[in-house]
């Protein structure tokens, strides 16, 4: 059973920063390609940043290119995603997720693992 816990969401002003983590438990994380997704109120899921399993490939959304990072530390078993220069239309709650390989861009039905989800909350 493959598990993926995050952490880390809160209420930030606008121009602040957040780091999100995801752990991952029940499969060799190593091998497993990575994303981060959002889905704001009243909105579909969307799309934010992936990674390859060895994190030398990263994929960004346009609206986040530049302000975020993916990264991941297969030794810890762990996902991030480092947020900076926060906006108000990033509030949503933001997922990790998991696939067999590297998803650049993906649709979510394309990952198999997902985690609960935690609440980034931006206010201007």
């Amino acid at each position: 059973q493959v598990q993926l816990v995050e952490s880390g969401g809160g209420l930030v002003q606008a121009g602040g920063s957040l780091r999100l983590s995801c752990a991952v438990s029940g499969r060799a994380f190593s091998s497993t390609g990575m994303g981060w997704f959002r889905q704001a109120p009243g909105k579909e899921r969307a799309f934010v940043a992936a990674i390859s399993w060895t994190g030398t490939s990263t994929y960004y959304a346009d609206s986040v290119k530049g302000r975020f990072t993916i990264s991941r530390d297969n030794a810890k078993n762990t996902l991030y995603l480092q947020m900076n220069s926060l906006k108000p239309e990033d509030t949503a709650v933001y997922y990790c997720a998991g696939a067999g390989r590297f998803l650049p861009g993906g649709a979510s039905r394309e990952y198999d693992y997902w985690g609960q989800g935690t609440q980034v909350t931006v206010s201007s």
